[in-house]
């Protein structure tokens, strides 16, 4: 059985309020998408309404200031990119006694390239999680300003991830729509719409060259829909304690880092274990 991925919207709202930049709007991508979907705006109605700007200096940009990478922060007992590789892989098979969590093989119809992979866990090659919003892209165009929670949410959240082709996302890289586009041209329009849809939801801006790119794209599927995320209702367990107390309150002290409930705040020496 297929694993539901769990939205992070508790989590993408802990950082907006106070951290999100002054126009951005105080919702997760998955509650602002919905939003638009309601009312049918197209994806070319809603990059209408996201902010143009220059890019911002990369300074600072580490992916530990997205949080643990594939962090369990769902708390559903399965980590983001097992989560991931369980909803877009078809035949997969799970390891025994992981409680169909670890994936071990499945088979991935790439959407960035149209061809059929398939995947055995270990291989190194074959599949890849990307972020269609790229990280560093997100950091540049107004991540650098949230908080832990919020980068975090953004890092994990399967409306910004799909499983794909490893040489397709290696060939990406960070790049925006300006830079990389999927060489499949039929899967073109879907993927600008969930990069508006990512960045709308988040409140991130994009670059001149970023937004006529994907003007261009949208121009050849007038109408295309921003796509929804098919998660249920996020948990809200899974933001992180307020403090040790709270941790040890709910049993789960000591914390590591990527423990799910885990924030940097509570790691006063840096060692990466806090309410020990």
């Amino acid at each position: 059985m297929k694993h539901r991925i769990t939205a992070l919207a508790a989590l993408a709202v802990l950082g907006t309020a106070a951290c999100a930049p002054a126009d951005a709007p105080a919702t997760p991508a998955a509650d602002a998408v919905s939003e638009a979907a309601q009312q049918s705006a197209s994806a070319a109605d809603v990059l209408a309404t996201l902010p143009v700007k220059g890019r911002a200096p990369k300074t600072g940009y580490d992916r530990d200031e997205f949080g643990a990478t594939w962090a369990d922060v769902d708390r559903n007992g399965c980590d983001t990119r097992n989560d991931v590789l369980a909803r877009d892989l078809t035949d997969e098979q799970f390891r025994p006694g992981t409680q169909d969590c670890v994936v071990v093989s499945g088979t991935l119809v790439d959407p960035y390239t149209a061809q059929t992979i398939a995947f055995e866990k270990g291989d190194g090659s074959s599949v890849d999680i990307d972020h269609v919003v790229a990280l560093s892209n997100g950091w540049q165009t107004g991540a650098f300003a949230w908080d832990e929670p919020r980068r975090t949410a953004f890092a994990n959240d399967p409306l910004n991830l799909l499983a794909v082709d490893y040489s397709a996302n290696r060939q990406k890289g960070d790049g925006d729509a300006a830079t990389w586009l999927p060489s499949d041209r039929g899967y073109r329009c879907a993927y600008v719409a969930r990069q508006v849809a990512v960045k709308a939801g988040y409140g991130l801006w994009v670059t001149q060259a970023e937004h006529d790119a994907i003007a261009r794209v949208l121009d050849t599927c007038p109408g295309e829909p921003v796509p929804t995320s098919s998660a249920p209702p996020a948990d809200p367990a899974a933001a992180p304690f307020t403090n040790c107390d709270a941790a040890r309150a709910a049993g789960a002290a000591p914390l590591h880092r990527g423990d799910p409930g885990w924030s940097d705040a509570m790691d006063g020496d840096g060692d990466g274990t806090a309410c020990e």
